[in-house]
């Protein structure tokens, strides 16, 4: 054979050695299988060891590479509770969770006018700023289905036929006079109305809907949202022109078939809000025509027109449901009732204080309030779970207050202070003001929680008139 060992084996036992030789061939074979076997476990252990590190540098680079990526979805989803600026140098004010200087935001032109927003993105780098940030991070992380913005539209511009997939819309026109038109599910009945300073207007979501400026003046829309995620809006010039051009001939059967949609070009700027210089030669016979009342007060209603609710501070005017429909005109239920078959419908409302009033501290169990400042200027307080703030507030500003979170807003200029007001609900508005719940509590409870004789809180007086609003 040729195996060696097996030789020396065999020599081993055929012939008559000497005790001690014997024992040395002995330890021979014995050892030489163990010397193997440890050759064989060392190299087993090498190539352990050289995977291990093989395995461990592959992770290295993959974790580099991917780095990047996961920590700006991190980023995305995890957002701080106060975002700081990128240097770290000034942390952001507290009172930005609550406040957004929108005059100072980013305005995008359009042909046709221009918006400006205040809202969550998704994109952090669409933020202006760091107290930008923390405002839209806000809304987004108490999931406030609140998102607000301004419309301006250019005389004879048109905010083109849209539809939102992930809000309701409520707007209030501060300025101008607009023609609306919504197309109600089928296409078979299309809702049109005027509407001018002063009123509100509402589109459902999912409705597809055109506002048209029809006055010689800018048209100003303050517009609600109910998303606190990124709005999503659909154009019918975008949906058209990614509509495959068999397709839309197919649909539409237009003379000339597929060459007519071949004739229509996309233009490079959105047109979002449209006004073409043209427009004389295209357009040559407009009529702006109102619907039934029936079908319009569904998604119009006036404000302006409304119940003043007055205080002796101020002044609330509400566009809103009610349960009772009590002190409403059959057209206002008509709205009303539209605004409570929505989910997540808006209610509406301006709000007036008068010179040094106070609209006193107070909560809603119910809402969400997001408000514009249209005219004067002020000071707002809050108190969160978070902690206290307070900050003063002009023209162009948007205040945002969590539900259950006390707020109060106090007139300091020498005119009115005037906000639009919406809060996030369809239904009635629950709100308990600080007075109504300090009478509301037994004396000997205040007693014991103030360390204060029951005696002494008679002094605070009732009156029969409500101090919503008050003055000193």
């Amino acid at each position: 054979m040729e195996n060696s060992a097996f030789e020396m084996h065999e020599n081993a036992f055929s012939s008559t050695p000497s005790k001690e030789k014997v024992n040395t061939s002995f330890e021979v074979e014995k050892k030489s299988p163990w010397s193997l076997m440890n050759i064989f476990l060392v190299c087993l252990l090498a190539c352990v060891i050289t995977t291990a590190i093989g395995v461990l540098i592959l992770s290295l680079v993959y974790i580099s590479d991917i780095q990047p990526h996961a920590d700006h979805h991190l980023h995305l989803s995890q957002t701080p509770e106060t975002p700081s600026d990128p240097k770290g140098e000034n942390p952001v004010d507290f009172k930005f969770q609550f406040l957004n200087h929108l005059h100072k935001s980013k305005v995008f032109e359009l042909p046709g006018g221009a918006i400006q927003w205040a809202r969550y993105r998704n994109n952090l780098k669409d933020y202006l700023s760091v107290e930008e940030e923390a405002f839209g991070t806000s809304l987004n992380r108490q999931k406030s289905h609140m998102t607000f913005g301004t419309l301006r539209i250019k005389s004879n511009g048109l905010r083109v036929p849209h539809w939102h997939f992930n809000a309701n819309e409520h707007g209030y026109l501060a300025q101008g006079t607009a023609w609306i038109g919504i197309v109600d599910e089928g296409g078979s009945v299309v809702t049109t109305y005027n509407v001018t300073a002063g009123q509100v207007i509402f589109f459902p979501k999912n409705i597809l809907h055109w506002i048209k400026n029809v006055g010689t003046e800018d048209c100003l829309f303050l517009l609600f949202f109910s998303t606190h995620d990124e709005l999503q809006t659909l154009d019918v010039d975008d949906v058209f022109f990614s509509t495959p051009e068999d397709i839309a001939s197919r649909s539409l059967k237009p003379q000339g078939g597929v060459d007519f949609i071949r004739t229509f070009k996309k233009p490079e700027d959105d047109q979002a809000i449209n006004l073409p210089p043209n427009l004389a030669e295209l357009v040559m016979n407009a009529s702006y025509i109102q619907s039934p009342d029936s079908l319009v007060w569904r998604y119009f209603y006036d404000l302006k027109g409304s119940k003043e609710f007055r205080f002796p501070g101020g002044i609330i005017q509400w566009a809103r449901y009610r349960k009772n429909g009590n002190g409403l005109s059959d057209n206002e239920k008509i709205f009303s009732e539209s605004l409570n078959q929505h989910e997540n419908s808006l209610t509406l409302g301006t709000l007036r204080i008068f010179t040094n009033g106070l609209r006193q501290p107070h909560f809603h169990f119910n809402a969400n309030e997001m408000g514009y400042v249209i005219s004067g200027c002020g000071k707002v307080g809050i108190i969160s779970t978070q902690g206290t703030t307070d900050f003063n507030i002009g023209r162009g500003d948007v205040v945002f207050f969590p539900i259950g979170t006390q707020h109060y807003i106090k007139s300091t200029c020498d005119e009115d202070l005037l906000f639009i007001l919406a809060f996030t609900t369809g239904n009635q508005l629950q709100t308990l003001d600080l007075d109504d719940y300090i009478h509301a509590t037994a004396d000997h409870i205040l007693a014991q929680l103030f360390f204060k004789k029951q005696s002494e809180f008679k002094k605070i007086p009732k009156f029969t008139e409500d101090q919503a609003i008050n003055l000193p």
